[in-house]
């Protein structure tokens, strides 16, 4: 660690990662500068940590790829990379609210999906309710009901007048309530 005297050396910590030991030339520099900048980049990003080691993370290549244009006389590249990382976040906090928020795995958590097995039991109630029907009921309702037809249709099809084929359709509607109470069902 360097004394507040001695400052190592800065030039071969500015140049672009191409030879093989600059792999040690980048770890230097981020040993020296990520904990300051970590530090001010966390009051940028009001204390989200991932954030700001992104943020950090993008400062340092930054730094690396524009290590031609930095003084290699300066006594630090805190103030250059501090500049950087503020305008990173700058930029983050732009494109987020520009963009709407992604929709993640943890919202569609919460959203109720419709029970099958509530749906099934339902389908089965109604089936027993409808078997307890008398045959000239059940046999309104599945046409004007579940078929979907019209009253004048019915009764054609049926043989019968449309008069009875409106109170077979109310008794049968009456008795179907009647049965589905009769299994806990509130119509």
């Amino acid at each position: 660690m360097a004394t507040s005297g001695e400052r190592r050396s800065r030039p071969s910590r500015l140049r672009p990662v191409k030879e093989p030991d600059d792999e040690t030339v980048v770890a230097g520099l981020y040993r020296e500068y990520h904990r300051p900048l970590l530090a001010f980049v966390l009051r940028l990003t009001f204390g989200d940590r991932q954030w700001a080691e992104d943020v950090v993370q993008e400062t340092m290549i930054r730094a690396w790829r524009n290590a031609d244009q930095l003084d290699p006389d300066a006594t630090s590249l805190m103030p250059w990379l501090a500049t950087v990382a503020r305008r990173i976040v700058i930029d983050d906090r732009r494109r987020k609210e520009a963009r709407p928020q992604e929709a993640g795995e943890a919202p569609l958590d919460n959203v109720p999906l419709p029970d099958e097995t509530e749906d099934l039991l339902r389908q089965v109630v109604v089936a027993e309710a409808l078997k307890s029907l008398s045959p000239a009921h059940r046999e309104i309702l599945n046409e004007t009901i579940l078929r979907d037809q019209s009253v004048n249709n019915a009764a054609e099809k049926l043989g019968i007048p449309v008069g009875t084929v409106k109170s077979r359709v109310y008794y049968a509607v009456r008795a179907l309530r009647l049965a589905l109470e009769e299994r806990g069902v509130k119509a």
